[in-house]
């Protein structure tokens, strides 16, 4: 049966308490959270999808109108950070998430709440999750607020992980240009790791020497940045003025082996094509992924040794029901990165899924039957669980 879907667009405020101000509009002393609930008009439920991504809204997804439609509430809420990412704190994050699952018990009256990790809203479900059953984060790893162990986050009742990766750290060091050997001239680089050097001798299919050459290069690069971004905040917090902020440029954020070789971690993805466009321009564009950042930014959203925002670190940890989809033709999330998180999570009752033919969005004119095979394996999977709607 499908229903007919409404959409009330609402705002979840509640007082800044972290004493700075990291997001653009509203009063300074207060978060303001813009949320929308989207619902079958004609059917309650006890349980409601909660889905926040760190940076992107996932308001007209095809996922969440067809998951009204089959039934189901959904809240899609924004953290502060929509949009605009430069200054994001993953601790702060969670505790927008927070706000919201107390809001849609408190004032929207729901009992069940189910986390909908899309995409990055993956990495940060987990760690919500781990930190709601146990909370353990007294800080940001710049030592910045919040302290998550003070904020009573409310545990979710099931987990579910749509096109989820490990985690947007991981997600940026797979993808960071290694061959870019000066920070401050990327035209400075080396030729045998430029992945569009046409004069490169290592080509598509890579050797796994390459691979492996490739792939430690990548790190390097993301803990030489890290130890540089160390080294500046230190100065800023021995100085007289310690809560300064530092923004810097990452160039070449778009050099991913698996987009240029589909024999690397293998599914149904078109090969030279990648999420944000043409692989070379989105490398160098405005924008890409961790193009502008700041120093507390980066240690808690992109540094490899210290963001904790990672589905694989924290779900051992977990201990509701979790359900993991992952998408066959997905050029973002490569079947590795579900196959990790599902090894990883410690709960007794977890499934993971493949869904045949569906891109990363759902997106496109043979996205019909990928998306009806998810809807139903995601309404099975509630209803089993009475998280499902009142019919």
């Amino acid at each position: 049966m499908s229903h007919h879907v409404e959409r009330t667009p609402y705002v979840i405020a509640y007082a800044n308490t972290s004493g700075t101000r990291d997001a653009y509009g509203g009063l300074t002393e207060m978060v303001t959270l813009d949320s929308i609930l989207v619902k079958p008009a004609d059917l309650d439920s006890e349980t409601v999808l909660v889905l926040m991504h760190p940076v992107s809204s996932g308001t007209y997804l095809p996922i969440v109108t067809a998951l009204a439609k089959a039934g189901h509430h959904i809240i899609v809420c924004n953290s502060r950070y929509r949009g605009a990412d430069p200054a994001l704190l993953m601790e702060k994050v969670v505790q927008d998430l927070g706000e919201c699952i107390r809001d849609a018990k408190k004032r929207l009256g729901y009992r069940k709440v189910v986390l909908a990790g899309w995409s990055g809203g993956g990495s940060l479900s987990v760690y919500y999750q781990q930190q709601a059953q146990h909370p353990t984060v007294t800080a940001s790893p710049s030592g910045d607020g919040p302290d998550l162990t003070e904020l009573d986050l409310p545990p979710a009742d099931g987990i579910l992980l749509m096109a989820a990766h490990i985690s947007r750290h991981h997600t940026l060091t797979e993808c960071i240009d290694p061959s870019i050997l000066d920070e401050s001239d990327p035209t400075r680089r080396d030729p045998e790791l430029d992945l569009y050097n046409p004069g490169n001798p290592n080509q598509p299919p890579y050797s796994p020497e390459f691979v492996a050459r490739f792939r430690q290069a990548q790190y390097d690069r993301n803990r030489r940045i890290t130890a540089w971004v160390k080294e500046k905040l230190a100065a800023i917090h021995a100085s007289d003025r310690p809560q300064d902020e530092h923004c810097f440029v990452v160039h070449g954020t778009m050099a991913d082996l698996t987009v240029l070789d589909p024999a690397l971690d293998p599914n149904d993805r078109t090969p030279g094509e990648s999420y944000l466009g043409e692989p070379q321009e989105v490398n160098m564009g405005a924008f890409g992924l961790a193009r502008f950042s700041t120093l507390r930014s980066w240690l808690s959203q992109w540094s490899i040794d210290d963001a904790r925002g990672d589905a694989v670190a924290c779900g051992p940890d977990i201990a509701v029901p979790t359900l993991v989809l992952y998408n066959a033709a997905d050029n973002v999330c490569t079947p590795s990165h579900a196959h990790r998180i599902y090894e990883a999570l410690g709960c007794a009752d977890k499934e993971l899924h493949e869904i045949p033919g569906a891109n990363h969005y759902y997106l496109g004119p043979d996205q019909r039957a990928p998306l009806v095979k998810a809807i139903g394996l995601v309404d099975g999977w509630l209803r089993a669980r009475a998280l499902g709607p009142a019919e």
